[in-house]
Formats: C-alpha cells, structure tokens, sequence
C-alpha cells in the first residue's frame, strides 16, 4: 500500500521517526488491535490508537454512559449519558481520524464469544475493571496465541504489563503475577475505593506506547515485567516477573485446558 498525501501529512511525526518511518505507519494501519472496555482505561487508549493510525480497533463493552463515568472516560460527554460507551466511542473516533474502522461490541465479553471476538485481531488490549474478566481475556489469549497489554488503576496508583505467555522463554501470564483473584470482600472496584480521574490518561496513554511498540517491533517488550505508578508520591518502579513453572494457565503441568464454561 502507498501513503497518500493526506495520511503523509497526517502521520508526518511518525514518519521522521527512524524505528518507525513510512513501513512502520504503513504497519499500523493494517493491524487490528481489539480493546476490552470502553471506560476510564479504554478511553485515552482508544484515542491515541485512533491517532496513531490503527487500521482496525474493535472495542466491547455493555455498560451506558453514566453521569459517574466523565470524571475520567474522556470519550464520552454529557449528551452521551444514558447512550451505549460503545456508540460514544464510536463518534469520538470518527472524529479523530477517518483511516480507521471501528468495530464495535455492545455485549459482555464471555467464555462462549471470546474466541470468535478475538480471533481476528493481532492484540488484545485489557481495560477492565473486574477479575473474572481479567483471568478470562488472559486466558484467552494465551489458548489463542494473542499478545496482551493490560493496564489497572485504583485509587492513586496504576500498573501495566504485557503478557506473551504463549511464547517459549520468560514470558509469564498474568496468572503467573495473580494466580487466583482476591477474595470478594477484599476487592474493590474505582466505584467503592475511588480513583484520580488524571490517572486513567496517564495509565492509557502508557498502555497505547506499549501497544504501539509491540505492533511496530520496535524497542524492549514489556514481557515479563511489571510497571507500577504511585501518582501520589510520582514514583515509577520496574519490577522483572518470571513465569511460574507452578502457574495453573501457562506452566510445566497446567491444570486449566480450555476456557471456563458459561
């Protein structure tokens, strides 16, 4: 595919850059990268993606704009409340830039459609803000060869990784990290703990970076580490993982063979 004048113009700074140049952006605007979740994580994500030239992004969420939500999920407004995320979305990207085809899922992600949803997207991008859909989209895409960047935040801090568990080598999974979801009356959600609305753009904006690197090929993947801000005190740390030869999803004798049963 050739450039046009437009998208030369449009993608300029992208283009000077020598680890990306002109087949680097061409290489964006033929992948697909599918977003669990159109909330305070999904949105500057969607955005910068969108920006980028992200040829095809598919976004999945149920939930409808809710007054609560625009304190951080900066793709919806104050029209939007009471309208699917999805749609909002949607109108934010067409916006933005026109290269791109969204493909929207106003559903909930579960064991029975993940695999038709994910099956033809080159990444898997995790915005959730519960646990049964966090084990379910990694577990996913490790049965179905899907590299995963996933973000979370809470309250004033906010953590990323990516996983290529099903690759040889110290790749874990994010079970490797969390083998089993802490328990119900110990989780919490932004709802009940709170969260800096600021946070979710400086999380997104950092998932998007990795994204974008892992699409393009360029710099060090973030396989096998964790990220953890601490906003309140604007301290980054780096942590390396390994993965655990013990993990029930990706280890020397896994016990989880398929997805969970609806």
């Amino acid at each position: 595919m050739n450039l046009t004048d437009d998208q030369l113009d449009r993608y300029a700074r992208h283009i000077v850059l020598r680890e990306v140049g002109g087949h680097g952006q061409k290489k964006l605007l033929q992948s697909k990268v599918l977003i669990v979740g159109a909330g305070g994580l999904g949105s500057p994500l969607l955005l910068y993606l969108a920006a980028a030239g992200v040829g095809t992004i598919g976004i999945i969420d149920d939930d409808v704009v809710d007054l609560s939500n625009l304190q951080r999920q900066i793709v919806h407004g104050t029209p939007d409340i009471g309208h699917p995320k999805v749609k909002s979305a949607a109108d934010a990207v067409s916006r933005i830039n026109p290269d791109v085809k969204l493909v929207t899922y106003q559903r909930r992600l579960t064991a029975s459609n993940i695999e038709e949803i994910i099956g033809g997207y080159d990444l898997v991008a995790d915005g959730t803000d519960n646990f049964e859909t966090r084990y379910l989209v990694n577990d996913a895409c490790y049965f179905f060869k899907k590299p995963l960047v996933s973000a979370a935040m809470l309250q004033f801090e906010g953590q990323l990784a990516t996983y290529r568990a099903f690759e040889p080598g110290n790749n874990p999974c994010y079970r490797c990290l969390f083998p089993t979801p802490p328990p119900a009356n110990i989780a919490q959600t932004c709802g009940e703990a709170g969260v800096l609305g600021a946070l979710a753009g400086a999380m997104g904006s950092l998932q998007a970076i990795e994204i974008l690197k892992e699409l393009l090929g360029i710099g060090e993947s973030f396989s096998g580490q964790l990220l953890i801000y601490d906003a309140l005190s604007a301290e980054f740390r780096k942590i390396k993982v390994k993965r655990d030869p013990a993990c029930a999803l990706c280890g020397d004798v896994p016990t989880i063979s398929g997805l969970p049963p609806n």
